[in-house]
């Protein structure tokens, strides 16, 4: 049930990631930084269903931390266009809040499965 929530708000975040990147490229901002935001925000979500497909479990903890990393790439990207005044305060808060949510959800599982398998 866990593994549902975490690939669920993982999808969701990418989705509000999407939607505010395409904005973004309306307005015409920086779009290279748009490019990156938008690349380590969907990589998330697509290591995390990745990971459901795994072929043991070294590759299964191997694709949620890659996964983690993405998170943190990806709240760097949003805190550079935050501070760049590419993204207004309330997306921000609410996108780095949301990536932080699945950040810890990602730690968790990892501490999890490592502790019962490692």
């Amino acid at each position: 049930m866990a593994d549902s929530i975490l690939r669920d708000k993982a999808k969701e975040f990418a989705k509000e990631v999407i939607f505010l990147c395409r904005e973004m490229k309306v307005n015409q901002k920086e779009s290279v930084l748009i490019n990156q935001l938008l690349r380590a925000a969907t990589s998330i979500g697509a290591n995390i269903h990745e990971a459901q497909y795994a072929q043991g479990t070294k590759d299964f903890i191997s694709k949620l931390e890659i996964a983690q990393k993405e998170c943190y790439e990806t709240e760097y990207w949003l805190e550079l266009l935050f501070e760049t005044e590419c993204i207004a305060e309330e997306k921000y808060k609410k996108l780095h809040n949301d990536c932080g949510v699945i950040r810890r959800m990602l730690i968790a599982s990892l501490k999890t499965i490592k502790a019962k398998y490692i």
